[in-house]
């Protein structure tokens, strides 16, 4: 690593033409910069400048180490001008939350984009667990997640709440909801299935519904990708339950029959950070836009 100090005194010196000056200027002595010069030609391994009659010229090998030295110091200088610029439309916010808040956030997130060319979005759809990871790894600064983690070392803060929605095929519509149909019916999984079916069957005011066996339940399906779960329920092959944003973004909704259940079950939803990390201001855009849409 070249001493930040040599590069200052040379590039000083290029730029005068003059040792004497140099000294002045950098408040030394002449065998001072002299001293400095001899220190930085030892650490790159070439003469940086070749002297005459009390005057020098730059050979190539110190052209290149002004250069550099002059990259370093605009590199410097745009950093301490970052480093003073906090402003609430301007920077990138990293996100993650669910891939079914995603599909209602990320056209949010496009809008305001639109508004402020300088705000930019990294969203990334994950579960509960990927984005606690993440924020305590610092690849993302702030989640949206749909269980408040018991950890002392986590933010959260509840914007809202969202509906989860018992999902069959349109042909059930006038049928009666009950346990046979279900399993008759067969279930389309996903990696969240087991959650929001305990809950869902537990909390939805059917009490006959709790009395299933999950693990039971014959499986016709299975996806992990969320933009692909309500095919198949569309297409007849089988239920699942998912949040009502993951329904209202399907395009073929129509061939959908989502139960209305007689209490409203709902996920809680939570802004989650780094307790002791203060994040830039353009976050609190962020939060205003998150708590706007609940």
């Amino acid at each position: 690593m070249i001493n930040p100090q040599w590069l200052t005194t040379f590039t000083t010196l290029v730029d005068t033409g003059h040792f004497t000056q140099t000294a002045d200027l950098l408040h030394m002595t002449q065998p001072g910069v002299s001293q400095h010069i001899k220190k930085l030609e030892q650490a790159c391994g070439y003469q940086l400048i070749t002297r005459y009659n009390k005057q020098f010229e730059i050979t190539e090998q110190g052209q290149l180490v002004y250069q550099y030295a002059q990259q370093q110091t605009h590199q410097y200088q745009t950093l301490m001008s970052n480093l003073q610029t906090d402003s609430p439309y301007e920077g990138t916010c990293k996100l993650a939350c669910s891939g079914s808040f995603a599909l209602s956030l990320y056209p949010q997130l496009l809008r305001l984009q639109q508004q402020h060319s300088k705000l930019h979005f990294h969203l990334e759809a994950a579960p509960n667990h990927k984005i606690l990871d993440n924020i305590e790894n610092n690849t993302i600064d702030m989640g949206i997640v749909t269980q408040n983690p018991a950890n002392i070392h986590f933010k959260t803060t509840m914007i809202g709440r969202e509906p989860l929605c018992l999902v069959l095929p349109l042909q059930y519509e006038h049928h009666e909801l009950t346990n046979e149909l279900l399993i008759a019916c067969g279930l389309v999984d996903h990696p969240d299935a087991q959650y929001y079916l305990t809950k869902y069957f537990q909390h939805c005011g059917y009490h006959h519904l709790s009395n299933i066996k999950i693990e039971h339940l014959p499986i016709t399906s299975y996806i992990n990708q969320l933009n692909q779960i309500l095919v198949a329920v569309a297409e007849g092959i089988g239920f699942t339950v998912l949040p009502k944003s993951a329904i209202e973004h399907f395009t073929d909704k129509h061939k959908l029959y989502v139960i209305s259940p007689p209490i409203l079950v709902t996920e809680q939803l939570f802004i989650i950070q780094k307790q002791h990390r203060q994040l830039p201001i353009r976050y609190q855009t962020v939060t205003s836009l998150l708590t706007s849409l609940y």
